[in-house]
């Protein structure tokens, strides 16, 4: 797993999306990025977060900021989450797990006394450059994507 720190170099990636297209970190270049990380669509803490997000979306492209959401899900999952959700915004998937490893974001997690691996949620502001200008770990959904349009608006 990789350690990442504000500052550094966004660790590049290509990933599929929802529609079967390929989104690269080059491809995001020029405009703020936010790439947040969610365990799984359809679940209840990561449906209120793309709600929140989605809500703020006009506002994200107004700071000049992308939004994109990245999972382990398969892109069918993904396609009915954004679909029945109905998301305005990017969500790929990383079934290899290459891309979460690269971001360390694919951890040791323990529940009910068990371990397992799966995706800490955490949140990246990434600037134009491909930067990485700030990171939220262990994120709680509530008020968050506020925070994070706030700092977007701010870079």
């Amino acid at each position: 797993m990789s350690k990442i720190a504000v500052g550094q170099p966004a660790p590049d990636f290509t990933l599929g999306t929802d529609t079967g297209e390929s989104v690269t970190l080059a491809s995001c270049r020029g405009r703020k990025l936010v790439l947040y990380f969610y365990p799984k669509a359809g679940t209840q803490g990561c449906t209120l977060e793309a709600h929140d997000f989605n809500q703020l979306k006009d506002a994200f492209d107004a700071a000049d900021t992308r939004l994109i959401g990245v999972s382990a899900d398969p892109a069918k999952a993904l396609a009915r989450f954004r679909a029945k959700q109905g998301l305005g915004f990017t969500l790929l998937g990383d079934e290899t797990h290459a891309v979460l490893e690269a971001y360390g974001v694919w951890t040791e997690k323990q529940m009910y006394g068990r371990k397992f691996m799966g995706i800490e949620r955490t949140t990246l502001l990434i600037d134009r450059d491909g930067r990485i200008a700030r990171i939220w770990p262990k994120v709680k959904v509530a008020g968050h994507a506020k925070e994070v349009l706030e700092a977007a608006k701010g870079l």
